[in-house]
């Protein structure tokens, strides 16, 4: 019986297995779909007991799996279609962009990146000005340093601006660095770094540049010259440059006829900029004409001419032929100043060929006044076009055949200095300074033809065999051709201002335009000008009694753009010529001050505007006599301005103070405190 019931428990449970296999298949059978570890003949019970299992009743029927019709439709794959439409955008702009930067690097010398970064620049300085610009800062966001911050931050990122696109933008940084004396203290820290040299182009570019220009010949054809040293024939060049500034660069070569020249060669990266960048500052000014309210972009045409004729270096050769043959025929300047030769036919409009100058820079005051040690009766090399002593040519070959790479060639003529290399020209700074003074008052007031670059690494000095200095004026680049009216006015009204002619002032300036006549006496003087009623200055400390340093700057930063407004209020009248003239004057004031004022830079320009009148050859004879008798008049006049710088020479020669124009400048700046202005105008020193 035990057996029995074994037996049917046994029978049992292979029957209740055998259903739970048939029911087990039908439920995969028709499940969907089905995923299986294993391979299908496998059945796992249990993680501890892994075998197959074989009922032992029935035959063996092996698992199968589903067929594809049982499984239904597949599923599409998942998609993200904005995230791919973007993509795609972002692959077509990058390529966009690329190709764009390829051609703006390559065709255009980054002119358009140039730009781009002009605009960024200028209308976050404008928007800076526009929100932080007042008497209190905004809270939270304003900064607590208030205005003087403000100045520096943009004086900042207009310097970073300048000197990161370099080329043209570099002139227009020397531009406002010349008249950086009436900005903030800000901008003229930044602004005085613009007369650092510029870094210079390699070889091979310049190679270009000569190649592009004489029809594909080379510098060795072009020139003369022998780069092996092995052809005695030849003449030698060096290929690093001398100098380097922003728009060119300048080689020494000796010709095979002896002659030592200097090589001028334009950048080859300006030609493809200027377009650009000239197109870039007018979009800048006429935002800024818009948005601050000044006339301001009426100016902008005549300044972008005389700029880019600053890049034609055939606009430059003529230049200085001009000036060379005016100097030749004046008996005041004849002897005294030189213009270097252009050879004309080793140059062109990217390159200018110049008779190389021998000499010390206007401003190494050191080099000037050291006594002479070049032996009695002698002169400084090259004096009145001169041809410099040959150098050792042999052993300048032999040098090159060892090193065709020698940077240095050109040698250094210093016999004048001494054997300790101690000595100096020996030469008077008042002669100096006469000589520049002389000579720019001409230009103004006589030729009505002006040099308007004068900074003083464009002179040269050097000395003559009486022991006077000959000056040597370089960079002919940007000049001003006035007018005979514009010229005549101009006298008249230099002639007005030594005078206190203030009805005449006030006739001319509203010629011109300008409203207020006082404050434009003083910007041509240069200093304070004393014969008005000084009402500007007057109503201006009587508005800053008991305000804040803030809030006085504030008022300060005002009322200087209505004067702006005021000094050119009729833009269509305003001679544009006054810009660059105003410069060259301005530089030379900074000249003088520099030198320790050893001359009346006003009397001596008073002078050549009186003299100008009775000598103009395009008035009526009448008009010339009348001119001439006030002329003594006027020089009679001017005793009382000499009277007054002999008082301040005196004491300067005592120890008890400035020259001249040191007592203008300090007069000035006391000034321009009083109303809120710090003036630094050392700023040409470097």
């Amino acid at each position: 019986m035990w057996r029995h019931g074994l037996a049917g428990s046994t029978a049992g449970s292979r029957l209740h297995l055998s259903a739970t296999i048939t029911r087990t298949r039908t439920t995969i059978t028709s499940a969907q779909p089905l995923r299986l570890p294993r391979p299908w003949r496998t059945i796992v019970t249990s993680p501890s007991h892994r075998r197959p299992l074989h009922p032992s009743s029935g035959p063996f029927e092996p698992l199968r799996p589903p067929s594809p019709s049982s499984l239904g439709a597949p599923r599409a794959a998942r998609s993200y279609p904005r995230v791919e439409k973007y993509l795609r955008r972002l692959v077509v702009i990058s390529a966009l962009l690329g190709a764009g930067y390829l051609v703006d690097s390559q065709i255009y010398a980054s002119g358009i990146a140039r730009s781009l970064r002009t605009f960024g620049t200028g209308l976050l300085v404008a928007a800076d000005y526009k929100l932080n610009f007042r008497p209190h800062p905004i809270p939270i966001i304003g900064s607590k340093s208030g205005i003087p911050e403000l100045h520096r931050r943009s004086a900042e990122r207009m310097s970073d601006l300048l000197r990161h696109n370099g080329g043209l933008y570099l002139k227009i940084g020397q531009a406002i660095a010349m008249q950086s004396a009436v900005l903030p203290p800000e901008f003229q820290k930044m602004f005085a770094r613009m007369f650092d040299d510029a870094p210079q182009d390699e070889w091979e570019l310049v190679e270009k540049v000569i190649r592009d220009d004489f029809g594909g010949r080379s510098v060795e054809e072009v020139f003369g010259v022998d780069f092996t040293g092995r052809d005695e024939s030849k003449g030698v060049m060096e290929k690093t440059a001398r100098a380097s500034a922003s728009v060119a660069q300048v080689h020494w070569a000796r010709l095979p006829d002896g002659r030592e020249v200097a090589v001028k060669i334009q950048k080859p990266e300006i030609e493809r900029q200027i377009g650009w960048d000239l197109w870039a500052f007018k979009v800048v000014m006429r935002v800024y004409t818009w948005w601050f309210d000044l006339p301001m972009y009426s100016m902008v045409p005549f300044v972008s001419e005389r700029l880019k004729l600053e890049t034609d270096f055939e606009n430059e050769a003529r230049n200085s032929e001009v000036m060379r043959e005016l100097i030749n025929d004046e008996p005041a300047l004849r002897g005294r100043v030189y213009i270097p030769p252009v050879y004309p036919e080793l140059s062109s409009k990217r390159v200018l060929t110049t008779e190389w100058i021998e000499g010390v820079r206007f401003n190494d005051k050191s080099d000037l006044t050291r006594p002479w040690r070049g032996g009695h009766g002698n002169y400084s090399p090259g004096v009145h076009g001169e041809q410099l002593p040959s150098p050792d040519m042999p052993s300048l070959r032999a040098a090159l055949r060892q090193n065709p790479d020698r940077q240095r060639l050109k040698p250094e003529r210093n016999s004048w200095r001494g054997p300790n290399l101690t000595g100096g020209l020996g030469v008077s700074p008042k002669d100096v300074m006469t000589t520049i003074v002389d000579l720019f008052s001409a230009q103004i007031f006589k030729f009505g033809v002006v040099h308007c670059d004068p900074h003083p690494g464009n002179m040269f000095v050097r000395r003559l065999p009486n022991g006077k200095p000959e000056l040597v004026l370089i960079d002919h680049g940007l000049y001003v051709y006035m007018s005979d009216q514009f010229r005549h006015d101009y006298a008249s009204f230099w002639k007005a201002l030594m005078t206190f002619d203030n009805a005449k002032i006030v006739q001319i300036a509203s010629g011109w335009g300008v409203k207020g006549a006082e404050m434009f006496a003083s910007a041509t003087l240069m200093r304070p000008y004393e014969g008005g009623e000084n009402k500007v200055q007057k109503e201006f400390l009587k508005a800053m009694k008991a305000r804040s340093p803030s809030e006085r700057n504030y008022e300060m930063q005002r009322r200087m753009k209505q004067g702006i407004r005021d000094m050119l209020a009729d833009e269509e009248k305003w001679p544009k010529e006054l810009i660059f003239i105003s410069r060259n004057m301005r530089i030379v004031q900074a000249n003088n001050a520099n030198m320790g004022s050893p001359v009346n830079r006003i009397k001596i320009m008073g002078v050549w505007a009186s003299r100008s009148l009775w000598q103009d050859k395009g008035l009526g004879w009448r008009e010339r006599v009348g001119n001439a008798w006030r002329h003594l008049l006027f020089k009679g006049v001017l005793w009382a301005s000499d009277a007054v710088w002999w008082f301040f020479r005196v004491k300067q020669l005592l120890g008890r103070g400035g020259g001249m124009e040191d007592e203008v400048e300090v007069k000035m700046r006391e000034m321009a405190r009083e109303m809120g202005i710090e003036l630094q105008h050392d700023v040409f020193a470097g």
